[in-house]
């Protein structure tokens, strides 16, 4: 049986990725499982598969836990989907979006097939670079919504606050510049040098 190796890839953390292998006839289930046993997210979380292009546009869904609105639009269910279902090219793409309501989005992406190889169980993780960024939704704090107001309340500044305010125009030294033109006036005789 063939042996898929993914590549998946955090879209925002580019030097975070994990390599998974897979029987072919594994679910796009499993492969949500197996990623998130490598991040340590909660895998029950609204997720979907989407069958990408090089571009990493999003076509048909493959869903985890979908709305009521997906699934009467009849959406494709992971735990119903063999990966060879959707393994049309030997570099094929998948967009990934984990957990709806505080998304991460990942790039996974068949790198290569492989045999299988006797006595082992897959999937497999075959390798692990960098650390997965927390997960907001895993945190036991609350995370602040960016609609809320913030608690403090704004300190309106006076203008005349520092002793100058912008109305005023004035100029300590506008006398005394009046002042020596005239002398230098007086002083040449009222004639004007030019250099």
């Amino acid at each position: 049986m063939a042996i898929y190796r993914f590549r998946i890839t955090f879209e925002d953390y580019e030097d975070v990725y994990r390599e998974i292998d897979m029987l072919s006839k594994q679910t796009f289930l499993e492969l949500h499982e197996a990623i998130h046993k490598t991040t340590s997210y909660e895998a029950e979380r609204t997720s979907s598969f989407y069958v990408s292009n090089d571009q990493w546009k999003k076509g048909t869904e493959i869903a985890f836990l979908p709305t009521a609105r997906k699934v009467s639009e009849g959406v494709l269910l992971m735990e119903n989907i063999r990966l060879s279902k959707f393994i049309d090219d030997p570099h094929q793409k998948f967009y990934y979006i984990y957990n709806f309501d505080r998304p991460y989005e990942f790039h996974v992406e068949l790198i290569k097939i492989l045999k299988e190889e006797e006595g082992k169980n897959y999937p497999i993780v075959f390798k692990t670079v960098g650390a997965a960024p927390k997960s907001l939704a895993a945190s036991n704090f609350p995370v602040a919504d960016p609609l809320e107001d913030d608690d403090e309340e704004e300190v309106l500044v006076d203008e005349t606050q520092y002793g100058v305010d912008d109305d005023e125009e004035f100029d300590l030294f506008d006398g005394d510049e009046e002042e020596e033109e005239d002398k230098s006036e007086k002083e040449s005789g009222g004639s004007f040098d030019e250099y």
